[in-house]
């Protein structure tokens, strides 16, 4: 009996290892071509609770399907002819400006170095025009493969117009088939194990959509009080800076860092030596924190659905090394997901004759109950924290 349910449980595992190595595999080889399916899957995932809202108001489901697309079409094409304009005529200026934010930066740095900080340089042999200069270059270049990676791995095959043109049919289609999907899939699954596999769906979908639903909101409305609060303030460029901010923001610590940190070498070079300004500058960021952290993230994510900050950058380096832009979009999805099977397979482990051995009967020993701490520890890993993200 033992022998036949180790030989059963090495099969499955063969099956689905073989299973998720086959998936992998996919979408290396076709990781140029995925980005308006993976776009389409996604508006279609989102747009599902709004087409059974109103299926459940009357509505077939192929009407529900179009009113909802093309009401989001039309308020997606609203935005980005109301607000691309004026973020791209920012970004240009930025871009033209930048040498001089630079110089001028590296200026002050001349004058700081000389003046009140000039006992931290007595003995540097480098001077601080090499120092930029270096630091110059490396941003640079950074900036230039960043950008070649992101095209040639998302862009470079698919037509930038004919993306406008696949989404929307993509998202159609899936939002019209996608309960009949559900249903369809839901018959493959092993009857002996049907009811885990449907409590582990449930568990990725609340996850997954409770955090990016929620991050998303964080997201937009951070972006929005940085972009008006810099602007107030004065700062130039403040609304695409405040904007990038907010929308970079899902990264923990280091969204909010780059935010600040752009905005403070602006507020530098505009202001100084006005020092009331810059900390005007400083006070939206750290009043924005403060609003995130306290407010924002505990009402609109949730301890329940987020991810670990270390689990959650990992995992947005890791996909976006892999699979460039496409993987920077799969990756919180894949990351929530990852995180409730990681954490099912932990509590089975900790169930398992494999945890307690041959004494489960006679009770665990004290090296177990330190085991027991330990996969504590590490179930933290790809648990929420009590503050969710940053």
């Amino acid at each position: 009996m033992v022998m036949d349910r180790s030989r059963l449980l090495r099969r499955q595992a063969l099956f689905w290892g073989l299973g998720a190595l086959v998936l992998c595999v996919f979408l290396w080889v076709f990781r140029g071509i995925l980005l308006p399916f993976v776009l389409g899957m996604a508006m279609a995932y989102f747009l599902d609770p709004i087409a059974d809202w109103f299926e459940r108001r009357g509505f077939s489901r192929l009407a529900a399907s179009i009113v909802i697309l093309v009401s989001f079409i039309f308020l997606f094409v609203t935005v980005i002819l109301v607000v691309v304009p004026v973020i791209g005529s920012q970004i240009a200026a930025f871009v033209e400006r930048l040498p001089q934010y630079l110089q001028r930066l590296q200026e002050l740095a001349i004058e700081a170095r000389a003046g009140p900080l000039s006992w931290l340089f007595e003995d540097s042999e480098q001077s601080l025009t090499q120092d930029f200069s270096a630091i110059a270059r490396e941003a640079s270049s950074y900036v230039t493969t960043f950008a070649a990676q992101v095209w040639s791995s998302s862009l470079a095959v698919v037509n930038f117009m004919a993306l406008f043109v696949v989404t929307p049919v993509v998202a159609f289609y899936l939002l019209l088939d996608w309960d009949r999907m559900i249903e369809k899939i839901d018959g493959w699954i092993p009857r002996q194990h049907v009811q885990t596999v449907r409590r582990l769906a449930r568990e990725v979908d609340r996850s997954v959509a409770g955090f990016i639903r929620g991050q998303s909101t964080v997201c937009l409305i951070l972006g929005t009080y940085y972009a008006v609060g810099l602007s107030l303030v004065g700062l130039n460029f403040g609304l695409l800076i405040g904007f990038f901010a907010g929308m970079i923001s899902f990264i923990p610590y280091v969204g909010s860092a780059v935010g600040l940190i752009i905005a403070l070498g602006v507020a530098l070079v505009q202001f100084s030596p006005d020092w009331i300004w810059i900390v005007a500058t400083l006070a939206v960021f750290f009043s924005g924190q403060f609003f995130e952290g306290n407010i924002l993230q505990p009402k609109l994510v949730g301890a329940s659905v987020g991810l670990h900050p270390v689990w959650l950058m990992f995992a947005l380096f890791a996909a976006g090394a892999i699979f460039g832009f496409v993987g920077l979009l799969i990756a919180v999805p894949a990351a929530a997901a990852i995180g409730v099977l990681v954490r099912f397979a932990l509590n089975k482990y900790l169930e398992s004759e494999m945890y307690f051995g041959r004494t489960v009967e006679a009770g665990p020993a004290p090296a177990q109950i330190e085991g027991v701490e330990l996969s504590s520890a590490l179930r933290a890993t790809f648990e929420p924290g009590e503050k969710g993200t940053d």
